[in-house]
């Protein structure tokens, strides 16, 4: 069984020195690494592929789950991950669970790799 990703502050988006700015501290390296470890998994580059896509930026679970051919409870799981990590938000509207990309958290993840990535 794979271990639970620890609990992070997911207020902020990823913010520390760019890994190629030299050695790092201990507590930066993990919150980068929770991070990619989230993304780590098919099924949840395949959510944030979907979300990113979506016209309305924004898609219901079920609809996730159609598009994934994959249980609700089983996409659930992942959203999950992804939003203790900080890399996505959920919104509940009536009986609907409605997920969207944090992008800020997506490009401070690509900035703290790679400095001139996103400019």
């Amino acid at each position: 069984m794979p271990k639970a990703l620890p609990v992070i502050d997911t207020t902020a988006p990823v913010c520390c020195a760019p890994v190629a700015a030299g050695p790092m501290t201990d507590a930066d390296a993990l919150q980068i690494a929770l991070r990619l470890k989230a993304l780590a998994d098919p099924v949840r580059v395949k959510i944030v592929s979907l979300l990113f896509s979506s016209p309305a930026g924004e898609e219901k679970s079920g609809d996730l789950a159609s598009s994934l051919g994959l249980s609700e409870s089983t996409v659930s799981h992942h959203l999950t991950q992804l939003r203790r990590a900080g890399l996505v938000v959920s919104d509940r509207r009536g009986m609907n669970m409605f997920h969207r990309v944090r992008t800020d958290a997506l490009q401070a993840l690509c900035t703290a790799l790679d400095p001139s990535c996103c400019s």
